[in-house]
């Protein structure tokens, strides 16, 4: 794939993801307006444990597919890909009805976990088992489901998954706002019935899909039977028992990977509450955790979407290089990557930083902007860290040496497990967040350092881009600083008017001045093409 090609389809998959986390952000809104912290808090103790058994149940399967074609069509084998595909997708029928019935039956034993006996705290063990028990039904379509998104994309086609990735969300969303307003404000309902509807929502949202991704394939059958029929071998290269060998070397280690966010999630939810309540802080706890895992993390994980949508276009590219021992073109693209990612994500996550009282009053609450701004604001450059794991951790599968992020992974998760307590205890919310940050910068550092070892890439342009990224983001940050400050003058308490006409002002600012500055440096032009003139008119 060529490199206007990879970036033709990392903004495609990261406009979709990008339109499919905004959309997030903002149904978020309204939700938080029907169900409040409580029923925030009750949504994150079913979702995050949904998010484990996705992963696990499809064994990373989807994107090893993306690797496993990739290589097969590189080497002209199009029959043995073919085959692969056919039997990994029954295989995704069968680990999606396990993985369902386990996390139905075990909802109980989890819900006990999240929430316990012995604390005061707003949602009970009953509606925790309801609520996870509601998700769980979506398993069965969302694990076969993702492997065909891994067979488009390991053939260089973002489209289909993009398309359906927007489909999936939009129709989660209405279903999710239009069973909560209809269970609570016309039926008088309970929170924990619709919470329990909004969690089902993910089981609405794959069946749309699924059908997106089927009208799809039904469509591009033919012309990839064709392909079939003039490969030059008329049989799979190598016996099934290889084949599933292979495959599932390649997905062990995207398990892990395609799960870092909800372990690390994971492990404040299991101890975050019984830490506040030992401090005497039970009664606060969960509004606390639903800044952490739902509502500010939907802010922060919004940078991070550009990773995750880099690291899917980037893995069959880098896959194809290796696999042609092309070292100059594989080693050009991580060394692009990493510019790409500090060049946007950087940038994103200061000014989230920066901004996060602003950015929690207007999308929230403004009343709990005194306790949530805060937690946010060390939160924001977390999101850096994650994007920089996720893709360092993508082309190390691209080289084969997915299984060092195992290594990196584990030891970043036995930081935050031990930081975790201590910091909590001392610094309450912020110190799960700054526990999951070391933790996680940690990782990422390993698999970088891993990676040049390995690789050998291009260190010295990523330093120099690096640095002339951060002299930019240093000087977008005081023009937003100074923004924000007069934009404030006129008011004298902070209501959401305020916040918004704050965040709206300084974002717009800051961002244009970082982009005109980008500009004229040439920066953008050497990292996303000479495409990036059409735009030259806006920055005279």
């Amino acid at each position: 794939m060529s490199q206007s090609n990879i970036l033709r389809g990392t903004m495609m998959l990261t406009g979709a993801n990008y339109l499919s986390k905004v959309l997030g952000l903002l149904y978020v809104i309204p939700f938080f307006a029907l169900v409040g912290d409580t029923g925030g808090t009750l949504y994150s103790y079913a979702y995050n444990p949904f998010q484990i058994f996705l992963t696990i149940s499809s064994l990373g399967i989807p994107m090893a597919m993306s690797k496993f074609v990739a290589k097969y069509n590189a080497l002209e084998d199009y029959r043995t890909k073919e085959v692969m595909f056919k039997s990994g997708l029954f295989f995704m029928f069968i680990t999606g009805l396990v993985s369902f019935l386990i996390m139905f039956l075990s909802a109980e034993w989890l819900a006990r976990i999240f929430v316990p006996a012995d604390g005061n705290f707003s949602n009970s063990l009953s509606d925790v088992t309801f609520v996870i028990q509601m998700v769980s039904f979506a398993l069965l379509i969302v694990a076969p489901m993702s492997i065909v998104r891994g067979y488009f994309q390991g053939h260089g086609s973002m489209g289909p998954s993009a398309i359906s990735i927007v489909v999936e969300q939009i129709v989660r969303i209405v279903f999710l706002l239009a069973a909560g307003f209809v269970v609570l404000r016309i039926l008088d309902g309970t929170i924990t019935m619709a919470v329990g509807l909004a969690a089902f929502a993910a089981f609405i949202g794959a069946l749309a899909s699924s059908l997106v991704l089927t009208a799809i394939y039904r469509k591009r059958k033919p012309s990839i039977e064709r392909q079939v029929n003039q490969s030059r071998k008329r049989a799979p290269s190598i016996p099934r028992r290889d084949m599933y060998q292979e495959l599932l070397s390649y997905a062990g280690p995207f398990i892990l990977v395609g799960i870092a966010t909800p372990l690390y999630q994971l492990v404040d939810q299991v101890t975050f509450n019984r830490t506040m309540s030992s401090i005497g802080l039970s009664e606060i706890s969960e509004s606390l955790l639903s800044v952490i895992i739902v509502y500010g993390h939907k802010l922060v994980i919004i940078p991070v979407t550009l990773a995750i949508g880099l690291a899917m276009a980037l893995l069959p590219s880098i896959t194809h290089a290796f696999t042609q021992n092309n070292h100059q073109e594989y080693q050009n693209y991580i060394s692009k990557a990493f510019q790409i990612v500090m060049l946007l994500i950087l940038p994103a996550s200061v000014g989230l930083a920066l901004l996060s009282d602003q950015a929690y009053g207007t999308l929230y609450s403004p009343e709990e902007v005194v306790y949530a701004g805060s937690i946010l604001a060390v939160y924001a450059p977390v999101s850096l860290f994650f994007a920089l794991f996720t893709v360092s951790a993508s082309m190390l599968q691209g080289v084969n040496k997915q299984n060092f992020t195992l290594i990196s992974l584990g030891i970043g998760l036995l930081v935050k497990i031990i930081l975790n307590v201590p910091l909590i205890t001392v610094l309450q919310a912020e110190g799960a967040v700054i526990a999951t940050g070391v933790g996680v910068l940690t990782a990422a550092t390993l698999n970088i350092v891993k990676l040049y070892k390995e690789t050998k890439f291009e260190l010295k342009p990523l330093l120099k881009k690096s640095l002339l990224i951060i002299i930019l983001t240093a000087i977008m940050a005081i023009i937003v600083v100074i923004t924000n400050w007069l934009l404030g003058l006129p008011f004298s308490d902070g209501t959401r008017l305020q916040y918004s006409i704050q965040l709206f002002g300084s974002v717009s600012i800051g961002a244009y001045a970082y982009l005109w500055l980008a500009y004229k440096s040439t920066l953008l032009q050497h990292l996303l093409g000479e495409r990036v003139n059409r735009f030259s008119k806006l920055f005279i």
